[in-house]
């Protein structure tokens, strides 16, 4: 299966990144290298890339889509809250913008075999977007305990019958493996009341909690926004493509403190604290896709942009 992805409010992206001919560029999540190739054109002829990403086939999709621009890009297998090793392998200290994009890939959803989506009934339970790590959504389905099971649900999926879906899935799993997304789907369904199962696809906040366990999604996400954001030079951007509300909730607050002056006790007379502002929100709300694309992608419904500069 060809890998394939429209990117998401690219746009919107590229122009609040506001690229220059010359900067270097930060795409920590480069996925079909939509927003790469954007970023590429407009720095001609001589901006740079550097990006990140899990997914083998994402990098190789990614290194033919870019290679017009030939030495001026370089991708690595990494997790983009590790680019501190990134860069450092790169040879970069600071760069004039970052982008991103938190979305599942359209190829990854589509693409059966990956096992990230409740609509493929045979599909494997896998979704690792790094196909060698040896956590896999079956695993985590018949070896962690309900209690586990449930609190991933609720706190990744925010799923009210959190605890009704793990009991019933570790009393199927007793009978057989549940290896399917299939399977999964089913006990899920039937855990749901009736009158609960009107508004869409009931299993999805089952499976984006799943996904964001196996894949570590939000762990360290705070603390790298904050130290990624840091490594702007003054008047670069940051730009954080969102999907669900846990994601948008912590990229807000990471933008919240860095736009903070002071974090000291009010009921000091003077700042002892020595915090200053260290950028400008450009987004004071998120930036969501528009009804035409939204009509054309709907995958774009449920993503949030938000965007800062470094003023320091």
């Amino acid at each position: 299966m060809e890998f394939s992805h429209v990117p998401v409010m690219l746009e919107e992206c590229i122009n609040g990144l506001n690229v220059k001919s010359g900067g270097i560029y930060f795409d920590g999540t480069i996925g079909g290298a939509g927003h790469s190739f954007e970023i590429l054109k407009r720095t001609s002829p001589d901006g740079k890339l550097i990006a990140t990403d899990l997914d083998d086939d994402a990098i190789a999709a990614a290194t033919k889509k870019l290679e017009v621009f030939k030495n001026r890009f370089a991708i690595y297998k990494s997790d983009y809250k590790n680019f501190e090793t990134v860069f450092k392998a790169a040879g970069i200290d600071k760069i004039d913008g970052a982008i991103l994009d938190f979305g599942v890939s359209s190829y990854q959803l589509d693409n059966a075999e990956r096992g990230f989506s409740y609509m493929k009934s045979e599909a494997p339970l896998d979704m690792r977007m790094d196909r060698l790590q040896p956590l896999t959504a079956e695993k985590l389905i018949n070896e962690y305990s309900q209690r586990e099971i449930a609190e991933i649900l609720k706190k990744y999926g925010e799923e009210k019958f959190a605890s009704n879906i793990a009991a019933e899935i570790v009393k199927a799993r007793t009978r057989k493996v549940i290896t399917t997304c299939g399977e999964l789907v089913e006990i899920i369904e039937n855990c749901i009341p009736r009158k609960f199962q009107q508004n869409g696809p009931v299993a999805r906040k089952s499976f984006q909690a799943i996904r964001i366990a196996v894949n570590g999604e939000l762990s360290r996400l705070y603390e790298c926004v904050l130290s990624l954001t840091r490594r702007l030079k003054k008047g670069g951007r940051i730009v954080i493509l969102t999907f669900h509300s846990l994601e948008d909730r912590i990229v807000k607050q990471a933008f919240r403190f860095l736009e903070t002056d002071c974090i000291c006790d009010k009921s000091l007379p003077v700042c002892v604290c020595g915090k200053k502002k260290e950028i400008e929100i450009i987004t004071k709300k998120p930036v969501i896709a528009s009804v035409r694309e939204m009509a054309i992608n709907t995958r774009s419904k449920c993503a949030k942009l938000r965007i800062a500069e470094k003023i320091v």
